[in-house]
């Protein structure tokens, strides 16, 4: 409890893990519904959107977290050559 109030262990990380699952969530059941809606309405273009929506949505949640991450890991290794 300690580390946590001193904020010497960082839960950002964990936060973004976090996101990443529900932005993949909203990616998916966004595109699922352009499809869904785009099958309904007889529109081809609006099913190929849906594909695209979750194709595309699901890459950009992941490389925003990854890039996310890829700062707090950077942080840590700044600390280790520091401490030493």
């Amino acid at each position: 409890m300690n580390k946590f109030f001193s904020f010497e262990e960082m839960i950002t990380p964990i936060i973004i893990k976090v996101l990443f699952w529900v932005g993949l969530a909203a990616s998916v059941l966004f595109g699922l519904t352009t499809i869904f809606s785009g099958i309904v309405e007889e529109e081809f273009l609006l099913i190929l959107t849906g594909l695209i929506i979750i194709i595309v949505g699901t890459l950009l949640v992941r490389v925003y977290c990854e890039l996310l991450i890829i700062m707090f890991k950077i942080y840590e290794i700044l600390k280790q050559i520091r401490d030493k």
